[in-house]
């Protein structure tokens, strides 16, 4: 039976990001894992942005019921 993949926590996304910035900094590579790599920085900033603005909008959420 497959398993359904374990989505990563905010923090080990930007922990990935954080050794692709590294590796692509100090390492010369060749085109095709540069560019892999790349893709794959792209995709986890958006879901890391997704992340925060979810968190962002709960948190008005939460601010605007305390008002009431």
């Amino acid at each position: 039976m497959a398993e359904k993949k374990k989505a990563k926590s905010f923090e080990d996304n930007l922990n990935r990001l954080n050794e692709i910035v590294k590796k692509t900094e100090n390492s010369v590579l060749p085109l095709e894992e540069s560019f892999a790599l790349y893709q794959e920085g792209m995709a986890l900033i958006k879901e890391l942005k997704t992340t925060l603005d979810n968190a962002q909008k709960e948190v008005e959420k939460l601010k605007d019921t305390s008002k009431e």
